[in-house]
């Protein structure tokens, strides 16, 4: 039974990390990417190239051929005239020696309705087709396969035109054939030099974009190594000697390294200061217990208190240096003063509380650190003031002020810094409270960037808190 229930333990492990890659999955080599879109991309061009030029060639060997065909038509037909038996004669005889040999390739015809063909030795015991059903005024080029045999192949190119010879009311058909295996041959010798040429081609430009791949993607290759170096502890930065587009992302990378060890710092920072703070309450406790003194519970309860508040102060700094990674972190002002508004109504019913000014600013600020810090600069008005808040929000360009003031006695511009001490309180009236709200308002504020300064309210009198924090 053990067995039966480990294996679906170990499937459930195994599929998870299975069902990672699918087919929207986009990892793998970005060197072979490169590499086969380059090559994707030759290979189309080199054939669509190809195609074209086999094209514009083999279309100027057929001009050339068919040019020559009717060279010798024109010189056939200025040659020719009728004889005293009513016949078609040269009156010079053609000057192509293939005329006169059997089966040269070179052929000619001159046909006439109800007289006999005159046709060149060359066609010795064959002739030329000749179809009447049209009539060619200018030179027709064609093909022809009417020689052609299963044993020997002879594809023919035709080029026929139609006169009228003086002294002879008879339309004569002129024909002058030659063998297609010459253009053939020369189309496939261009073809054929064609492909080899281009797929050298092809082959010399692939390993070109190889090789560029390659040495283009190097120096991330370098990146890759210097990182895992600073992984293993060999080095704790990436050099600067680097290509210009890939310098940034090495300065990003040194930046975050940059970042991390400071939050580790601050992390070691903040439990040394939290041992520290905890170490003399802790201590109190323990002599207190270890003499059996008659204030033991008494001195527990007030050291408790004082542990807690330490406590409470870093746990907020802690957990405002976390979310302070989060780049996109957002909060409109507005809700938070709402938020507190509410509470504070509820909590002291002889205060009242008016915000105004900007209802749409945002701030780059976590919405549970802002309601902290509100939280604690509207709360230590309500409760030292005289009844009356006024709170304001304005955005002037990057930064947004929020201006808490109150109707209460004030405090001396002497005193003021010694509210932001840890623990230190002005109030001798014995309201509650730990003393640590203004100094966690001021330590938030600074890790986002912003401050807290203390003034004199204008218009109420009292104290004017001004948290400045940066515009989202």
């Amino acid at each position: 039974m053990n067995e039966a229930a480990a294996r679906p333990t170990a499937a459930a492990q195994i599929e998870p990390a299975a069902t990672k890659r699918g087919p929207g999955s986009r990892t793998g080599s970005l060197t072979r990417r490169m590499i086969v879109i380059a090559a994707a991309w030759i290979v189309a061009l080199l054939v669509i190239g190809g195609f074209a030029l086999d094209r514009v060639l083999s279309r100027s060997i057929v001009d050339n051929f068919d040019n020559q065909l009717s060279l010798i038509l024109k010189g056939m037909i200025g040659a020719s005239e009728i004889g005293p038996d009513g016949e078609v004669r040269f009156t010079r005889p053609p000057a192509d020696q293939r005329f006169i040999e059997p089966y040269s390739g070179l052929y000619f015809q001159i046909s006439g309705a109800g007289a006999d063909s005159f046709a060149s030795r060359s066609l010795w015991d064959r002739r030329l087709r000749v179809v009447d059903t049209h009539k060619d005024v200018e030179p027709h080029l064609y093909d022809s396969n009417e020689f052609s045999t299963a044993d020997n192949p002879e594809p023919l190119r035709i080029v026929e035109r139609d006169a009228v010879l003086p002294g002879s009311n008879i339309r004569w058909r002129f024909q002058v054939a030659q063998s297609r295996e010459t253009i053939d041959d020369q189309i496939g010798q261009l073809r054929r030099t064609l492909i080899w040429s281009f797929t050298l081609l092809g082959i010399g430009l692939i390993v070109l974009a190889a090789l560029q791949t390659v040495y283009g993607l190097w120096p991330l290759r370098r990146v890759r190594r210097e990182v895992a170096a600073i992984r293993s502890g060999q080095k704790t930065r990436i050099g600067r000697d680097f290509p210009t587009e890939i310098r940034p992302l090495t300065e990003e990378i040194n930046e975050l390294l940059a970042h991390s060890e400071a939050q580790a710092e601050e992390a070691r920072r903040h439990a040394g200061n939290l041992a520290h703070a905890l170490k003399t309450p802790l201590t109190v406790i323990t002599n207190a217990a270890t003499a059996q003194a008659a204030d033991l519970a008494d001195t527990v309860c007030r050291e408790a208190t004082v542990m807690r508040r330490q406590v409470d102060h870093h746990l907020a700094r802690a957990r405002a240096i976390g979310r302070r990674s989060s780049a996109q972190a957002r909060a409109r002002v507005w809700d938070s003063l709402e938020a507190v508004q509410r509470a504070v109504d509820r909590m002291y019913e002889g205060v009242t509380v008016d915000i105004d000014g900007d209802k749409v600013a945002e701030v780059r600020v976590e919405r549970q650190d802002l309601d902290e810090m509100i939280g604690n600069l509207v709360e230590n008005a309500a409760k030292y003031g005289g009844g009356r808040v006024f709170v304001t929000v304005c955005q002037k360009g990057a930064w947004v002020h929020v201006e808490i003031e109150d109707d209460g006695p004030g405090i001396a511009p002497a005193q003021r810094a010694e509210l932001f001490v840890r623990g230190k309180r002005l109030d001798t009236t014995g309201k509650p409270g730990t003393g640590l709200g203004l100094a966690i308002v001021r330590d938030v504020a600074e890790i986002y960037g912003g401050k807290i300064t203390l003034e004199e309210s204008e218009d109420l009198g009292g104290l004017n808190a001004r948290l400045t924090l940066p515009a989202g």
